[in-house]
């Protein structure tokens, strides 16, 4: 079951790029935006993590830390990460108990097929560890602006 707005945000501790670890505990204090995401290196998703990327400096103002979350590797992270400069963490959520308890792990349809995936969502949590804001079934085109404009109104 997803989480709703005004809640606590589900608890978690993942791996990340480097081999390190994060959890949302040791986040409290701090704005935190989780994004989730279908797959490192492909054009929607490079897209988005450049877009967090390119406006790092302002969700610093804000004191937003930015977490992407897909179901790749540590080691495709690490890839990711260098391939497109990205500054922030890509945790690995390789056995979907994060995406599913964000609600975000969906039946998906493309050609006519239909397969389980991550579907793309921001979630905006605030310094007490409450969800603030959501996005689901994000287009990429705006979407960083968006989710900063929120985070600049908590």
């Amino acid at each position: 079951m997803a989480p709703k707005v005004g809640n606590k945000a589900p608890a978690f501790t993942m791996m990340t790029d480097g081999d390190e670890s994060v959890a949302l505990k040791a986040l409290k204090g701090k704005k935190v935006i989780l994004y989730f995401y279908p797959k490192d290196d492909t054009p929607g998703c490079t897209k988005e993590a450049c877009g967090f990327r390119d406006n790092l400096r302002n969700f610093k103002k804000v004191k937003a830390v930015i977490i992407g979350i897909s179901k790749d590797s540590t080691k495709s992270h690490d890839k990711f990460k260098a391939k497109y400069g990205l500054p922030f963490t890509l945790a690995s959520d390789e056995d979907g108990k994060v995406s599913e308890a964000y609600g975000v792990w969906k039946e998906k349809n493309m050609y006519g097929r239909k397969y389980m995936g991550i579907e793309r969502s921001t979630f905006l949590i605030d310094e007490q560890g409450k969800l603030q804001a959501e996005w689901r079934k994000v287009k990429v085109p705006g979407h960083v602006e968006e989710v900063l404009k929120a985070a600049k109104g908590l």
